[in-house]
């Protein structure tokens, strides 16, 4: 059998509803991987041209050998459900040179779909979602042209049947996916384990916050049940740094395994009390979450830790919603152990001189750490030091030489130089690194915390108050923390200078500001309700529905929904058939025309042609035989002749002009 045998209209919906698919996944699939899926299509559809030949079993197997060779080196030897992903997308454009006739292109329609329902995994935002459904459109729409491949007008005719199915199926879907019981799987999988994610990491070196600042990509959203925090206390602790090599901070404690799995996607619980606060964070494929200091996990898929933090039970790998509650400024706490003083309190042994000598001045004159802690803050804020995203290198003792000589640098400069002066004056000390500030979102409704928010800040253990917030960087540059980063660089122009599309670069700008935000909000409601709609949230709606709901209540339900549209959908059936109605508008035209003459005494049966039907009305009216001939003339010329798209019409006209004819006295 020869390329041919497709249509090649056919061929032109598959593919189109591959591209799709692949625009979807274009940001974690490789490029190599891009190039190969349109160098392979751009082949089939040469091929289908008759330009070239599709591959023989040699060339064929050649090109498999080399594909599956390049995906093999580019994965490394990592299996996870992304790699996995990915050589299902090589396997699909490998199938294109494979695709000769009818059967292989149902084969490959069902495999489409299949790469649809994939998507879904690493993709669930509202647009991209629109445009994978989008996909599936037109995938179908190129099923109705390998079936009708002289169907004129393929997406109008196509898109309108479609559309009818959709809006027919459409109440049972929404029924079913807010009745059917959601019941947590009996296994789960790390989805995107080693994928790349924006944001904070467990290491910090003074260029890594800094980085961060120039991505205005979304970290989480926060909804307080009333006003939120102000901004100045809107410290998003999700770290803590306490080992200091010279050059680098990262966690003294061993790092525990991260243990396959998914994490529980929702935890919403009924309404927000005064104290609580939800948190909708994006992925990170890290176990931290982000909480504000003093406060207590409230649903069951995050956890506190001794510090105060809190921790999913495995890595955030889809976005996660969870609840906290604050429980007020602390009572005091105990004091260290001697194994913890001396951990906060560990330098490396040499380096940062003038530091070292700065803090035993500092401890000389002063009698209490409080006194010392705020003295070194008054030097932060009366001397000239600059906060900036545009810092000098400071290869060799970074801390020396940002105190004495650069006195320009951003927040993990200045906590690195806190944290090393305190420690040296015998303070015990660790550094913070999370997220401060958020912009409100579309009507005040929730905060956005993005990227750009990541800061790192200093806690200090003061005797008898325990551990104590201490932030250079609101000596330095108060703006940053009582307005934000684009208020503290204003200045310099350095605000985004690496994202010149991101609608946050132009937030003074209304209208830009406007619609970014109520993308935003549809985005928010889309992941919170739609995408985030579980177990405990389906019971908290049923639960403000009258009556005691249960999962085996919904079960029934579900079923009884299920059972209902399937009976409906029969009587329906069932009754077109008895009827004689049609889905073809011609086809419905003419059984109401034999109705009309029914009614009026024209027997007829369904064996009856137009033009016997035509005769029998023009010899029982003889003063409407034209119009009856006329309309038997017409429907002819629809089926049989060169149809002009008008007929529909004249064929409406010619029922109007025979019905008042009817009722005209004779």
């Amino acid at each position: 059998m020869t390329a041919a045998l497709l249509p090649a209209r056919a061929l032109v919906w598959l593919m189109g509803g591959f591209a799709i698919l692949l625009a979807v996944q274009w940001q974690r699939l490789p490029l190599w991987l891009l190039a190969a899926c349109l160098l392979l299509v751009i082949w089939r559809w040469l091929a289908q041209a008759g330009r070239v030949r599709l591959p023989g079993r040699i060339l064929k197997g050649a090109v498999m050998l080399a594909l599956i060779t390049a995906y093999t080196a580019s994965v490394g030897g990592r299996f996870t459900v992304e790699t996995a992903g990915s050589f299902f997308v090589l396997a699909v454009a490998l199938k294109w040179l494979e695709t000769r006739t009818a059967r292989d292109f149902y084969v490959l329609f069902f495999i489409l779909c299949y790469l649809a329902a994939v998507n879904f995994l690493f993709q669930q935002g509202i647009l991209w979602s629109l445009l994978n459904f989008f996909a599936i459109l037109v995938l179908l729409i190129g099923l109705q042209v390998l079936n009708a491949p002289d169907l004129p007008h393929p997406l109008r005719s196509g898109g309108k049947r479609l559309a009818g199915l959709f809006l027919k199926t459409l109440p049972v879907v929404v029924l079913l996916f807010i009745f059917f019981p959601r019941l947590s799987p009996l296994w789960s999988v790390p989805l995107v384990s080693d994928q790349a994610r924006t944001g904070i990491s467990d290491t910090m070196s003074p260029g890594t916050i800094s980085s961060l600042a120039q991505s205005s990509e979304r970290a989480f959203r926060v909804t307080f049940p009333g006003e939120p925090p102000p901004h100045r206390e809107r410290y998003w602790r999700a770290l803590i740094l306490d080992r200091y090599d010279g050059t680098e901070w990262t966690p003294s404690r061993d790092r525990p395994a991260e243990p396959a799995g998914k994490v529980m996607t929702e935890g919403g619980i009924g309404s927000l009390k005064d104290d609580e606060y939800d948190v909708l964070m994006e992925p990170t494929n890290r176990r931290w979450a982000f909480g504000l200091a003093n406060s207590r996990a409230v649903s069951n898929n995050v956890e506190r830790t001794g510090d105060g933090l809190f921790r999913f039970r495995r890595p955030a790998d889809t976005a996660v919603q969870y609840r906290l509650a604050r429980d007020g400024a602390p009572t005091g706490a105990p004091a260290l152990s001697g194994r913890e003083r001396d951990r906060y309190l560990r330098l490396p042994a040499s380096g940062e001189a003038r530091s070292r000598q700065l803090a035993r001045r500092l401890d000389r004159a002063h009698d209490s750490d409080r006194a010392l802690i705020r003295t070194l803050m008054q030097r932060f804020r009366n001397q000239p030091y600059y906060y900036t995203l545009q810092p000098p290198a400071m290869p060799d003792d970074p801390v020396d030489t940002l105190l004495f000589d650069a006195q320009r640098g951003f927040c993990a400069h200045y906590a690195s130089a806190t944290a090393f002066v305190l420690r040296a004056a015998g303070i015990p000390s660790r550094i913070v690194v999370g997220y401060q500030g958020g912009s409100p979102g579309a009507d005040n409704e929730y905060l956005i915390v993005r990227q750009y928010d990541a800061h790192a800040w200093v806690e200090a253990w003061i005797p008898g108050a325990g551990w104590r917030r201490i932030d250079p960087t609101a000596a330095i540059s108060p703006a940053r923390i009582e307005q934000g980063l684009q208020e503290a660089v204003a200045d310099e122009g350095s605000f985004l200078s690496g994202e010149w599309a991101s609608p946050e670069k132009y937030h003074d700008i209304e209208l830009v500001r406007w619609a970014s935000l109520q993308i935003d909000r549809i985005n928010y409601h889309w992941q919170r309700w739609v995408v985030g709609y579980q177990g405990q949230t389906q019971m908290d709606l049923m639960g403000r529905l009258p009556g005691n709901w249960s999962l085996t209540k919904l079960g029934y339900l579900s079923a009884g929904v299920v059972g209902a549209a399937l009976l409906v959908a029969g009587i329906v059936t069932a009754w077109r058939q008895r009827t004689g109605r049609h889905r073809d508008p011609v086809q419905r035209l003419f059984h109401r025309w034999r109705r009309q003459l029914a009614r009026r005494g024209v027997d007829s049966s369904h064996t009856d042609t137009p033009v016997q039907l035509a005769d029998r009305a023009s010899a029982r009216f003889p003063e409407q035989s034209r119009l009856h001939q006329a309309f038997a003339r017409t429907i002819n010329n629809y089926y049989y002749g060169e149809a002009s798209g008008s007929e529909r019409r004249r064929l409406r006209w010619l029922l109007k002009r025979m019905k008042g004819a009817g009722r005209t006295p004779g």
